[in-house]
């Protein structure tokens, strides 16, 4: 093995233990990553880009629903409740988190609260995507150098 895939693979080491100690990821990640083997090499990726695309359109239809006079509550936490599901199933944690925080303020029919939590969602799955597309592009890096990245 090569020095630069050995780099490679202790920086995803590190900045994979920063996403877990930072309460981006939790053990359903981990879970999910078992799940990859040689006959499903890119697994992990393609489930990750179809919670980019779920969250994507979730976080529009919660937007519109509070652009909505007045603001639709039950459809609100119907998409909230969706979405913990979603970032539950892939161990997105702090997404999870504020989905349940979501679903309190749509039950109180607090259009304020609700407003907040979804600018407090829109930036944690950002900065999840963000960390999770520079995880991947870490595994492609060793990969292209002739490595395998660590389970």
């Amino acid at each position: 093995m090569t020095m630069d895939v050995v780099q490679l693979q202790m920086k995803l080491r590190e900045h994979q233990a920063a996403m877990f100690h930072e309460g981006f990821l939790d053990d359903q990640f981990s879970q999910l990553q078992k799940l990859q083997d040689e006959s499903t090499p890119d697994f992990v990726t393609e489930v990750m880009n179809m919670f980019f695309d779920d969250s994507e359109k979730l976080l529009k239809n919660m937007a519109r629903c509070l652009e909505q006079v007045p603001a639709d509550f039950q459809q609100l936490d119907a998409h909230a409740h969706q979405y913990k599901g979603s970032s539950a199933s892939i161990g997105a944690a702090r997404v999870k988190s504020v989905c349940a925080t979501f679903r309190t303020f749509c039950e109180a029919k607090n259009l304020e609260g609700c407003v907040r939590c979804l600018q407090h969602l829109q930036s944690e799955y950002s900065q999840l995507k963000i960390n999770l597309q520079h995880l991947y592009q870490l595994q492609q890096q060793i990969k292209a150098a002739g490595g395998s990245p660590p389970t």
